[in-house]
């Protein structure tokens, strides 16, 4: 069985469960998760965990994401992107400045309306579902945070930025809100996620090259290691006779270790078993003199 991460670049036309789907007939194996779903229309950057490495699922759709998308102003649709069905047009009559303004204000923290068209669960059915079934609900505003909003490219009525943001945040309702604020709608019009967390496009795969690597065994290479993930935390390892407790989930003291180092409070660190296999992340509580995991990758 395969352990580890491998960052896809999804292609136009492909859901996040399609690419899983595919990557189970590629690696041969059936437990593989994704990290987060990207629009079956949007490209780019879905880091997907197989074997042990689907316990970090939970701790990377936590991570920053970073897109490329274009704004078309003047026109609203149903789903905020231009799939959807074209609820009115308008004539734009902003100015660069304006938008630049405008844009520029939603730095920061932000209160959004999560969209009709998404998967988020009202009373047990996705909101997607009751969308394509002519049912709109209230939804709650939910508190998310733009880091960075960079205009890359400004040809009225179409703007292209860069954007860096929280989990939980929809770039198409983002851009439906600018386009508000402007006075004159808009919609989105296309969206590449180019980054989340560490990960970024350039080491994203297609799944033509995945199936490639395979046929050529060299699909190891597309591999990064569960560990990798964690190489801020400092390096631990077991002693041959405490490597058990490891086996085990166990607690460990940091006399059972090679480096016998004693952390701070609460700090992470990545502990190995004496002959070098990563067996998980610990954390160090003082009360107890111990490191005690946080979740094990054995």
């Amino acid at each position: 069985m395969i352990n580890g991460i491998i960052i896809i670049d999804k292609e136009p036309g492909f859901t996040s469960h399609d690419v899983v789907a595919k990557m189970r007939g590629i690696c041969g194996q059936k437990k593989i998760g994704h990290t987060g779903t990207l629009d079956p229309e949007a490209t780019g950057v879905l880091p997907v965990c197989l074997g042990n490495g689907t316990k970090l699922c939970d701790m990377l759709t936590d991570k920053e994401k970073e897109y490329v998308t274009e704004l078309l102003l003047g026109v609203q649709t149903d789903t905020q992107d231009t799939t959807g069905q074209v609820l009115a047009k308008h004539p734009v009559e902003v100015s660069e400045s304006e938008v630049y303004r405008v844009c520029e204000s939603f730095v920061g923290d932000y209160e959004q309306v999560p969209p009709m068209y998404s998967a988020l669960k009202v009373n047990g059915k996705k909101l997607y579902e009751l969308a394509r079934a002519g049912k709109e609900v209230e939804r709650k505003a939910r508190p998310v945070k733009i880091l960075e909003l960079e205009i890359l490219e400004c040809r009225l009525p179409v703007v292209k930025m860069r954007v860096v943001c929280s989990k939980g945040t929809y770039i198409r309702t983002l851009c439906a809100d600018i386009g508000e604020k402007l006075g004159c709608g808009g919609t989105m019009q296309s969206l590449r996620r180019t980054g989340v967390g560490r990960f970024r496009q350039e080491s994203a795969v297609k799944l033509g090259q995945l199936q490639q690597m395979k046929d050529e065994g060299k699909l190891e290479e597309a591999v990064l290691p569960v560990d990798s993930m964690f190489e801020n935390c400092p390096a631990l390892h077991a002693t041959e006779e405490s490597s058990r407790l490891l086996d085990n989930g166990n607690a460990i003291l940091p006399e059972q270790t090679a480096e016998k180092t004693v952390c701070g409070q609460g700090q992470w660190v990545r502990l190995y078993r004496a002959d070098g296999r990563f067996a998980g992340i610990y954390v160090y509580e003082p009360g107890r003199k111990w490191y005690k995991p946080v979740k094990m990758f054995l």
